[in-house]
């Protein structure tokens, strides 16, 4: 990583107030990602103003990949670096720098306030070790997106898709699957997504035991990857996918489905309205639904994503950090975040009282809310009537983490350093090699790739 110092926006949150207050208030830094930057400097303009002069929030951009976004945090922290106040860890961070001593846990106060009021999904992904050590802020999941001319009914698992792209193919129509296979993230992503479907995990959620080979669901998730990668009319450069590439091979008429995040739909409704007949068409054809799952009848479990607002052990101002971020992710800026950034909320009350631009935005809220809900009965037997009354009976997808192990970086790199391509998996044999080496980077032994 670059030595990188952090690009200030405080010119976008400066003016607005009382010149006196905006001078005398303790300034408090924001260190997080680029994307969404200018909603997140409007929420620090906005929590500036309603602090009454306590404290002025100034939003810094961090480095721009994710990878270089978690060093440039911790090489901070671990420095003594107490410039900064909040930051915005990825979800996938909350073991690691929990388990560090890099972030702080929630006061008793504030725990109980973010676990009122926020979807399952999105807490547990702040929560290490049965406490919370960040505010989920906003939150992603992907859905399936298909051409309702194209199917018979929405797609409802794997094997119906790659059947049906294989149809398609013989008549000479779009017949690839959208989905996210080069070597990064992306493709652990589904991978997780997969395994937790067929009724499998990764790693046991003490962060420590692996347990990709405890049953047959690793095994299917990955056989089912190389048969979407092998299939009649499959993508020919399914191992480059990215989110990106599956959205554009969809937009342009290539692709009958894509796994996507919702992202998508913004997209193509754009590219409709500027006049690209291609993309017109294929956006009056699009279509969403669930995730597909592995097995009909059995909900899927999708991997969740987002950020989430911590602060950082080095903070000289803990108690007016935690008082900002409970600002920082109340109703108004998370409802800007989704509208403005495309970041869908955390609060379970955007969804249970959507407003009408909301849903506009969001047509597919409800199957975003249903995504981000656990499936577990002890929990869904705490939710409202409200809550309730928005999720389907029978349920068709919930929520699943990534491996919530303080060693996930490690072992997400080795993970897609092996996965792919997929057309080359072995599904057999590489669940073997991944139960071995993946329980020797949780130690700390071995070279991850």
């Amino acid at each position: 990583m670059a030595a990188v110092s952090a690009v200030s926006l405080a010119t976008l949150v400066a003016g607005c107030g009382s010149e006196a207050q905006q001078d005398s208030a303790l300034v408090l830094r924001i260190m997080g990602p680029a994307d969404g930057s200018d909603q997140y400097a409007q929420a620090a303009q906005k929590c500036s103003d309603a602090s009454g002069g306590k404290y002025r929030l100034e939003y810094d951009i961090s480095a721009k990949q994710t990878d270089d976004q978690r060093l440039q945090l911790a090489r901070r922290i671990v420095g003594g670096d107490s410039s900064f106040d909040i930051m915005g860890l990825d979800v996938t961070w909350t073991p690691e720098f929990a388990e560090a001593g890099w972030a702080l846990p929630l006061p008793e106060d504030m725990a109980e306030r973010v676990t009122e009021g926020t979807l399952s999904g999105p807490l547990d992904t702040a929560t290490w070790q049965d406490q919370l050590y960040g505010a989920p802020l906003n939150t992603n999941t992907q859905l399936l997106w298909y051409r309702k001319s194209l199917v018979d009914g929405p797609p409802k698992t794997w094997d119906d898709l790659i059947a049906t792209g294989e149809r398609l193919a013989d008549e000479g129509k779009a017949s690839m699957i959208g989905v996210q296979a080069a070597q990064f993230e992306g493709s652990v992503v589904w991978l997780n997504s997969m395994t937790a479907s067929a009724g499998g995990q990764l790693v046991a959620p003490d962060g420590q035991s692996v347990t990709i080979a405890d049953n047959d669901a690793a095994e299917r998730a990955l056989d089912t990857m190389h048969r979407v990668a092998t299939a009649k009319g499959h993508d020919p450069s399914i191992s480059q996918s990215d989110e990106n590439q599956a959205r554009l091979a969809f937009d342009r008429g290539d692709a009958f489905a894509q796994v996507n995040y919702p992202f998508v739909y913004a997209g193509a409704k754009e590219k409709a309205e500027s006049g690209n007949q291609v993309a017109k068409e294929v956006f009056e054809d699009m279509a969403w639904t669930t995730y597909p799952a592995m097995d009909e009848g059995t909900p899927a479990q999708v991997t969740i994503g987002g950020l989430n607002l911590a602060v950082p052990s080095t903070s000289k101002h803990p108690e007016l950090a935690f008082e900002a971020i409970d600002c920082l992710r109340n109703e108004q800026n998370q409802l800007n975040n989704a509208l403005k950034g495309g970041l869908p909320p955390t609060l379970t009350k955007l969804y249970t009282q959507a407003t009408d631009e909301f849903k506009e935005e969001y047509p597919f809220y409800r199957e975003i809310y249903e995504q981000l809900n656990t499936l577990e009965e002890s929990d869904s037997a705490e939710l409202s009537q409200e809550e309730r009354a928005l999720l389907p009976s029978p349920r068709t997808a919930g929520v699943v983490t990534r491996p919530k192990s303080p060693a996930y970086q490690s072992l997400s790199i080795l993970m897609a350093s092996r996965i792919s391509p997929p057309e080359d998996v072995d599904a057999k044999s590489l669940v073997g090699t991944l139960d071995e080496e993946l329980q020797a980077a949780v130690n700390s032994e071995g070279l991850v790739p």
